[in-house]
């Protein structure tokens, strides 16, 4: 675990992402369970309730103190390879995706989120390291890490960050 920024900007068909990969020693199977199971998502992140069977869920970002209950819509879901979604609703709504790639006994977790302008990313890259690095804390029983040590600190990181052109 670094609290070094990671991100990256990439353009995908449906606009401009930013991007963070972590490298866990496991199965994909284990990393996707830590994902997306309720239980193990309130380690690091949040929880939910509903059935993703259905596409649509309500999420709850349980380490920010004034976070209230989300709506989610499951755009597409492969298990244990990929899933997005959209969390909320109307202009506060944002994409997210998550790619699971396993190879030479290590799973990559690539975690994109769609940003509606590259300034953007300042505020939510920061958030991301801060929340990946607190799976890889929670799936190691290690202490979960500050925000402090993200946030302003990342911030001028994500600023910088050039926005790759389109491919033709």
């Amino acid at each position: 675990m670094s609290t070094k920024p990671t991100g990256r900007l990439s353009h995908r068909p449906d606009g401009l992402y930013l991007m963070l990969d972590r490298l866990f020693q496991a199965p994909i199977e284990d990393v996707w369970w830590s994902v997306t199971h309720p239980a193990e998502l309130e380690k690091w992140i949040g929880t939910y309730t509903g059935s993703p069977i259905t596409g649509a869920v309500k999420f709850l970002m349980t380490a920010e103190d004034d976070a209230t209950w989300e709506y989610v819509s499951i755009l597409e879901c492969d298990a244990p390879h990929r899933f997005s979604c959209d969390i909320g609703t109307g202009d506060d709504a944002w994409r997210l995706l998550v790619h699971l790639v396993e190879g030479a006994h290590m799973t990559t977790l690539t975690l994109g989120q769609r940003l509606r302008t590259p300034a953007e990313a300042a505020t939510v890259g920061p958030g991301w390291d801060y929340y990946l690095d607190r799976l890889i804390a929670a799936r190691a029983g290690a202490p979960l890490p500050e925000w402090e040590h993200y946030y302003p600190a990342h911030a001028q990181y994500y600023k910088e960050l050039i926005v790759p052109s389109k491919s033709a």
